[in-house]
């Protein structure tokens, strides 16, 4: 091999180990440098506080919505009853009926009825003929006394001059008081027959009463007799009963004959519950709203409260009333009923999920600032100034829940506003322990 093959080959092989050489630095170096930040990454890790998401704290709004549910009722009801006993010889109006004030509604065959108003009927006659007799008696001893009256007057004169003896002048005059005596018995008889018309009078009246009953205008919601049924003298129905109040209502039953309400104006009755109570006052505003008709919100007024709380329940019950006119609402619905409430002093608002829920007591996960001398130590041991900057200590503050919105949690107690709470906080987040806030929590809290 020639010299210039040697220098051709060895050139060649210099080429090469370049080659290697350059491919080994440009794989090797950045290896040892990612290597190199992989390992001082490790290193932060180890000695950073675990990351927690955070929120603040802040208040609720002072206006608060409040739904609740209520039953609609009429405001007027009648249970109508019979007042004597008897068939049922016809009605005139069935469930669904409307009826006017007045308005017969049923008949009722009470043949003992019509015999007592036969009787009083001839009671009042008897005392009328009574009230005449005793006043033609009056006005006859009315006479007697004033004939004796004069008479007496004559005989005292001629007494006194001896024209007649004494005896038939005190005859005379015992007379005159005799008959004025009568009249005064006589008018006595006469008050007292007038009396007794007045007395039977009222029995006859009352009879009638009993034949008939004079409603209001309405709507028939129940009825639970029927024709021929044997009505007793407390209403009652002495037919067959339902066998259940599960039963529909045009089943006779024992009860009323008819039940009627008026379901122009209905009141919804609600129970508040005691914590909501400070917001509730006669003349507040309330929409109702019920589910089959979900495109109508009829507008109600608080009425009316118990102005107590029921003991078993601590309940408020509240009165709202709402117009209807067209009849949308029935009574016996459940209905909601939405209030707006002004608070003095709302509430506090946290996340949901930052409540912790133990066997003694429910709290929250506050992350309160490093004291200086937390802070100093984590700037020895190598952590940078931002992260000590998002680095906060656990305290677990007990907390008493107010109402929970699913998506944020009033608070009762006395929290600061601004102050971060845990969001769903992990194991590492025990009371005493240092974490850091999420980046996005940080940065949202410092805007």
């Amino acid at each position: 091999m020639t010299a210039h093959g040697q220098g051709r080959y060895v050139g060649i092989a210099i080429v090469v180990m370049a080659l290697i050489a350059a491919a080994f630095l440009a794989g090797y170096v950045p290896r040892q440098q990612n290597t190199a930040q992989l390992d001082a990454a490790a290193a932060l890790r180890r000695i950073s506080p675990p990351v927690v998401n955070s929120a603040k704290v802040k208040r609720a709004a002072s206006a608060s919505d409040l739904l609740l549910p209520g039953n609609v009722t009429p405001i007027t009801e009648a249970y109508v009853y019979a007042r004597a006993a008897g068939y049922l010889k016809r009605r005139y109006v069935d469930i669904g009926d409307r009826v006017q004030a007045g308005q017969l509604l049923a008949d009722i065959d009470a043949p003992d009825l019509d015999q007592q108003v036969t009787q009083a009927q001839a009671a009042v006659a008897q005392a009328e003929g009574q009230l005449g007799q005793a006043q033609a008696t009056l006005q006859q001893l009315t006479a007697t006394r004033d004939l004796a009256e004069i008479t007496w007057q004559r005989y005292k004169v001629l007494t006194a001059s001896g024209a007649v003896s004494r005896q038939d002048g005190d005859n005379q005059s015992t007379a005159a008081k005799t008959a004025e005596a009568n009249v005064v018995a006589g008018d006595k008889m006469v008050r007292a027959a007038e009396e007794n018309v007045s007395a039977s009078q009222a029995t006859l009246a009352r009879l009638k009463t009993l034949q008939g009953y004079e409603p209001f205008a309405g709507i028939v919601t129940a009825r639970n007799v029927d024709v021929g049924a044997l009505i007793s003298t407390s209403g009652a129905s002495l037919g067959p009963m339902r066998p259940s109040t599960a039963a529909p209502s045009d089943v006779p039953s024992n009860g009323e004959i008819f039940r009627i309400a008026q379901i122009r104006r209905l009141r919804v009755l609600v129970s508040v519950p005691q914590t909501n109570t400070a917001g509730i006052h006669v003349g507040a505003p309330a929409k109702v709203t019920v589910q089959e008709l979900p495109s109508l919100t009829f507008a109600g007024t608080v009425t009316r409260t118990s102005n107590s709380l029921d003991a078993a329940s601590r309940t408020l019950l509240t009165e709202v009333q709402v117009e209807n006119p067209a009849g949308n609402l029935l009574p016996g619905m459940y209905a909601e009923v939405q209030f707006v409430t002004e608070r003095s002093d709302p509430p506090f608002l946290v996340p949901d999920a930052s409540l912790v829920v133990e066997s003694n007591g429910t709290f929250l996960a506050m992350l309160d600032p490093l004291a200086a001398a937390d802070a100093d130590r984590l700037r020895a041991e190598g952590l940078d100034a931002a992260t000590i900057e998002r680095s906060r200590k656990v305290h677990f503050e007990p907390v008493k829940p107010g109402r929970d919105y699913g998506v944020e949690l009033e608070v009762l107690d006395h929290l600061r506003v601004g102050e971060d709470v845990a969001v769903d906080p992990n194991d590492a987040v025990q009371e005493g322990a240092i974490v850091q806030l999420a980046a996005a929590a940080s940065a949202n809290g410092a805007k």
